[in-house]
């Protein structure tokens, strides 16, 4: 069976951590988040993947390449203009022949796709949604259910007078191709708001497979920090990167961890850090291959990519630092900041409440005070 999954987005929820790369390769415990999805359709047998790409597609291309080297095969299916959820779908046409599975490529999930798949077969379906329970539905395609699980709603992020139901479409999708005559050609199109009611109104079996699994979209950086924490700590199912060390460490190769370092997990640690002598740094935290942490620096439940630098005595909490940015010495970044890439900032600012620093800007010595 193949798969074909959305990445064609700018994330622009997500900036500024976007501005330079595609939502899909933000790293996710120090490996891009579509490597994760890549991973968990292996694991269920599934390795002939489509990937509906947009927004920035080098980037996607040069990492995973034809899929080789993750033990998958992998074809593109290039959009010159978005086409939204349902024209990606229908630009990929000719890659689908057979019954095909559909991702949203900013959805973690640990679901069952092997039962998901099986249930559509069962039910002798055209299409079958993915659901899952939330609290507050409005920012989602709420579904309503009639028997046997079959749709007879589909309302995309609704009013709360008209909320229904707390099931809210998950993201992922099985189809037949005869779906696909249903999608127009060569125009933008949602399958969110045309494939669906069109499948609800025309009486086409379409039915909703209730999974209880881990479920976060991660288009918001709130959530993009969530999931980091969730996978340290073992509330979400993926393979952490690195060799696993004594209390919930992992290192990668090449570290280089002064004896003063004091660690409590858990902790990822990407090839070739250095950690300088004096360093605490408390999980759930995750440091990017080739990052320098300066002498007497704390680093508290932050998100760190690659090669960044910070100075002596500096802290960072509850943030996320983008690629190749110097921090530095005696400065502090907390309560949420998000700092993009190819940031640099002098010594001794700080940075607090939630700011965000888009990248490539050059933030002078004490320039910034909150």
């Amino acid at each position: 069976m193949k798969a074909i999954i959305l990445v064609g987005g700018e994330g622009l929820r997500l900036r500024p951590l976007t501005c330079n790369l595609p939502k899909p390769m933000v790293p996710i415990v120090n490996r891009p988040f579509l490597e994760h999805m890549v991973e968990h359709l292996k694991r269920h047998h599934i390795i002939d993947i489509i990937l509906a790409i947009c927004y920035l597609p080098d980037r996607i291309q040069q990492h995973f390449g034809d899929g080789s080297s993750f033990g998958v095969k992998l074809s593109y299916a290039v959009e010159q203009t978005p086409l939204g959820t349902g024209g990606a779908v229908k630009n990929a046409e000719q890659f689908l022949k057979d019954t095909f599975l559909v991702f949203n490529g900013d959805i973690f999930s640990d679901l069952d796709l092997t039962e998901m798949i099986k249930f559509h077969r069962d039910h002798k379906a055209k299409a079958t949604i993915a659901l899952t329970p939330v609290k507050d539905p409005t920012s989602y395609g709420v579904v309503e259910l009639g028997g046997q699980s079959r749709v007879k709603g589909f309302i995309e992020k609704p009013s709360p007078e008209r909320i229904t139901s707390n099931l809210i479409n998950a993201g992922t999708y099985v189809f037949e191709p005869d779906v696909l005559a249903l999608i127009p050609a060569g125009v933008r199109s949602m399958l969110e708001r045309g494939l669906f009611p069109d499948l609800v109104q025309r009486d086409i079996p379409f039915y909703g497979f209730n999974s209880p699994a881990y479920w976060l979209d991660i288009g918001k950086p709130d959530d993009y920090f969530k999931l980091n924490h969730d996978l340290l700590i073992g509330k979400a199912v993926s393979r952490l990167p690195g060799k696993p060390m004594a209390d919930d460490i992992w290192l990668e190769e090449g570290c280089n961890v002064h004896h003063s370092v004091k660690l409590t997990g858990p902790i990822v640690m990407g090839r070739g850090c250095a950690i300088e002598q004096n360093v605490e740094i408390l999980g759930p935290t995750v440091i990017g291959a080739g990052s320098v942490i300066g002498q007497g620096s704390i680093i508290d439940e932050a998100i760190i990519w690659q090669n960044v630098k910070l100075g002596k005595n500096a802290t960072v909490r509850n943030s996320v630092i983008g690629d190749n940015t110097v921090i530095g010495d005696g400065t502090w970044v907390n309560d949420s900041s998000i700092i993009s890439d190819n940031v640099t900032i002098g010594s001794g600012n700080k940075m607090e409440h939630g700011i965000r620093v888009w990248a490539g800007k050059t933030i002078a010595d004490n320039a910034i005070s909150f």
